[in-house]
């Protein structure tokens, strides 16, 4: 297996454009000494690619999981549910014959 340094080093090259333009595709607003820290950190994470991608994978089948794995599948049958009244007697709180839920949107995500 080859080493990232024997195949040539491509992280060392990135520039401080390359990293702004990565910063701004992500929306991040970054001062120049925070860009220049996430240089060095972009080229340890493409040191870390190139160390992967050296890897000799010819021959080895591609996996979903790790282990074999199937579905438990039982037969959809239909069945008696509960009653209304039983699901409203569960409930940690109603308003009228509903159960009540805490709101999970902004009021304000319309403006």
């Amino acid at each position: 297996m080859s080493t990232p340094e024997s195949a040539g080093d491509p992280a060392a090259q990135i520039s401080l454009e390359q990293v702004r333009h990565v910063a701004e595709l992500a929306r991040l607003a970054m001062s120049d000494e925070e860009l220049e820290s996430c240089r060095g950190e972009l080229a340890s994470i493409l040191r870390h690619i190139a160390t992967i991608d050296a890897v000799d994978v010819d021959g080895v089948e591609p996996l979903a999981h790790a282990i074999d794995m199937s579905n438990r599948l039982s037969d959809d049958e239909p069945a008696e549910s509960l009653s209304i009244d039983d699901v409203l007697a569960n409930a940690p709180a109603l308003e009228d014959r509903f159960i009540a839920v805490p709101k999970v949107l902004d009021p304000g995500a319309d403006e």
